[in-house]
C-alpha cells in the first residue's frame, strides 16, 4: 500500500457472485472500509449471469456471504447499506456491455462521481480476452478519469497463450492500466522480503554468492484437488504453483537493488532476473504424483481416485526443480523450488542456507558439523522468521547447540491483513508495484517452456509425505531446510 489518498470511484467486478468474490473480495473491500481506508465515495458494482438479483437483495446476499467471512457487523452494513449494486450480465455481448456502460454512467452521475473506474476480472480465463474486447468495444476502457483492470491468474497456459493474451489486452488498454494480480504478493510476509534486503545492510552485504550456498523456495498443501479436479488436471503444479507463485517469490529473493522503490523499478529488476535465469534441464527436475495415504491420521485416496481426474492421469502434483542464475550475484549458487499436494502439514517457506567457514574450530562438537547458518522466512502459517546459529551449552562438557533467533509477527502485531485487501487498495491507489508485468509473464513461462513441452513422467508418493524420495537429492540435506523440519 502507498498511502496515497483514494479518489472517489466506482469498482466493477465481473464475477459478482462466484466464490473468489464472496470469499475474498468483497470481505476485503469491507474490512477495508472498516478501516477508514476506501473513504467515503467508493462504489461497487457487482456483475454476474444471475438474474435472481436486484440492488436490495444482492445487497443482503452480499451482507451474509461477508458475516460467514468473518466481517463484523458494521463493517458489513457500511459497504452494503448505499454503495453496493448489481447488475445482470447475460451473455457478455455487445448489447450487455452497452447496457452496462449505461448502469455505470447512471451509478457516476448519481454519486458525482468523476469516471474513475476499475474492472475486476473474477472470471474463467477462458473468457477474459473476450470480457476485455467487450469492454473495448463498448468504449470503458476508457473514461474522463482513470480506467484501470485487474486479472486473475493463470495468465495463459503456456508462453503462446501468454503472449497471446498479452496482445489482446494492450489493444483495449495500456500497460499502465493492467493489473494482473498474484495474491502471493500481496501478504505482508512477502513484502517483507524487500524490507528484509535492503532496509538491513547486514543482510544485503551477505546476499549473494560469496555467503550464499543455496536458497529453498516451497510451498506445501496438506489438501488434495479440493474440488477442483477438472482444472487441476488439465494444469498440474508447474502451472498452478510454480509458473507464478514460487517464481514471484523468487524474483523477489534473486533481484537486484532497484534504483528507487517504485513500481517501474521494482518491476525492471525482476524481469532481469527472470532473463538471467537458466531453464532447468530434464536433471534438474521430478515430477511426482500422489497415491492414497493418510494427512493427519485420516486415510485419504490418490489422485487418480479423484473425482474428475482423467484415467491414467499423467498430471503431476508435486514438482520438485533446480533453477540457476547466470549473472554476478548468484552465479554458481542453486535455487530450489518445490511444491505438492498432500503434504503432511500447510507451509510456505523460504531457507537461505549460508556457507561454513572455511575451518570449523568446533567440527567434533554437537549439531555444528551437520548445519551451516539457516534464515528461515516463514510466509504462512506462523508467519516470522528464524536465524539458526550455534550456541554454547551451559555447563560442562563443552558442548554446542543450535539455536534459533526468532521473530513473529503474530507476537509483535495485532493484525496482518489479508493479501487481498493489500492488493484492492492498491488498485485504488494506482500503485502497480505488487502487479505482475507482461514481460514478467512471458519470462516466466519461457523459463518453463520446455517442461511444458517435454514433461517428465511423475513418480508416486503417499499422501502424507514429502513428495517423492527421489527428490531428496534436490537441495533436502539437513533439518532445517524445507519439507523436512
Amino acid at each position: 500500500m502507498s498511502g496515497k489518498s483514494i479518489e472517489p470511484s466506482l469498482f466493477v467486478f465481473f464475477g459478482g457472485t462466484g466464490d473468489l468474490a464472496r470469499r475474498k473480495l468483497m470481505p476485503s473491500l469491507a474490512r477495508l472500509q472498516a478501516r477508514g481506508l476506501l473513504g467515503d465515495h467508493s462504489y461497487v458494482l457487482a456483475l454476474s449471469r444471475k438474474d435472481n438479483f436486484d440492488d436490495a437483495s444482492f445487497r443482503q446476499f452480499a451482507h451474509e456471504e461477508m458475516r460467514k467471512a468473518g466481517v463484523s457487523e458494521s463493517a458489513c452494513a457500511s459497504l452494503c447499506k448505499s454503495r453496493l449494486f448489481f447488475q445482470c450480465i447475460n451473455n457478455s455481448s455487445d448489447e450487455d456491455f452497452q447496457t452496462l456502460k449505461a448502469r455505470i454512467e447512471a451509478i457516476e452521475k448519481d454519486n458525482n462521481l468523476p469516471q474513475n473506474r476499475a474492472y475486476y476480472l473474477a472470471l474463467p480465463p477462458t473468457v477474459f480476452e473476450h470480457t476485455i474486447e467487450g469492454l473495448g468495444r463498448a468504449g470503458l476502457n476508457r473514461s474522463a478519469g482513470w480506467t484501470r483492470i485487474v486479472v486473475e491468474k493463470p495468465f495463459g497456459h503456456d508462453l503462446a497463450s501468454a503472449e497471446s493474451l498479452n496482445a489482446r489486452i494492450h489493444a483495449q488498454f495500456d500497460e499502465s492500466q493492467v493489473y494482473r494480480i498474484d495474491h502471493y504478493l500481496g501478504k505482508d510476509t512477502v513484502q517483507n522480503f524487500l524490507v528484509f534486503r535492503f532496509a538491513n545492510p547486514i543482510f544485503e552485504q551477505l546476499w549473494n554468492r560469496n555467503s550464499i550456498e543455496s536458497v529453498e523456495i516451497a510451498v506445501g498443501e496438506s489438501l488434495g484437488t479440493g474440488g477442483r479436479a477438472g482444472y487441476y488436471d488439465k494444469s498440474g503444479a508447474l502451472r498452478d504453483m510454480i509458473q507464478n507463485h514460487l517464481t514471484q517469490l523468487f524474483s523477489l529473493i534473486a533481484m537486484e537493488v532497484p534504483s528507487v522503490y517504485e513500481p517501474e523499478a521494482v518491476r525492471h529488476e525482476k524481469i532481469k532476473v527472470l532473463r538471467s535465469t537458466l531453464p532447468p534441464t530434464p536433471d534438474d527436475v521430478i515430477y511426482g504424483q500422489y497415491a492414497s495415504g493418510a494427512i493427519d491420521g485420516e486415510k485419504v485416496i490418490g489422485y487418480l481416485d479423484e473425482e474428475g481426474v482423467a484415467p491414467g492421469s499423467a498430471t503431476e502434483t508435486f514438482v520438485a526443480l533446480k533453477l540457476r542464475v547466470d549473472n554476478w550475484r548468484w552465479q554458481g549458487v542453486p535455487f530450489y523450488l518445490r511444491t505438492g499436494k498432500r503434504m503432511p502439514q500447510k507451509t510456505s517457506r523460504v531457507v537461505i542456507k549460508f556457507k561454513g567457514a572455511p575451518v570449523s574450530l568446533f567440527q567434533s562438537m554437537g549439531e555444528v558439523g551437520v548445519a551451516r547458518n539457516v534464515l528461515v522466512l516463514q510466509l504462512q502459517p506462523d508467519e516470522g522468521f528464524d536465524l539458526y546459529f550455534d550456541v554454547k551449552t551451559p555447563g560442562s562438557p563443552f558442548d554446542v547447540q543450535r539455536r534459533p533467533l526468532h521473530f513473529s509477527y503474530e507476537e509483535s502485531f495485532e493484525e496482518i491483513p489479508e493479501a487481498y485487501e493489500t492488493l484492492l487498495l492498491d488498485v485504488l491507489e494506482g500503485d502497480q508495484t505488487l502487479f505482475v508485468h507482461a514481460e514478467e509473464v512471458e519470462a516466466s513461462w519461457k523459463l518453463y517452456s520446455d517442461l511444458i513441452t517435454n514433461p517428465p513422467k511423475p513418480k508416486p508418493y503417499f499422501s502424507g509425505s514429502w513428495g517423492p524420495e527421489a527428490a531428496d537429492f534436490l537441495g533436502v540435506d539437513e533439518a532445517h531446510t524445507l519439507f523436512r523440519s
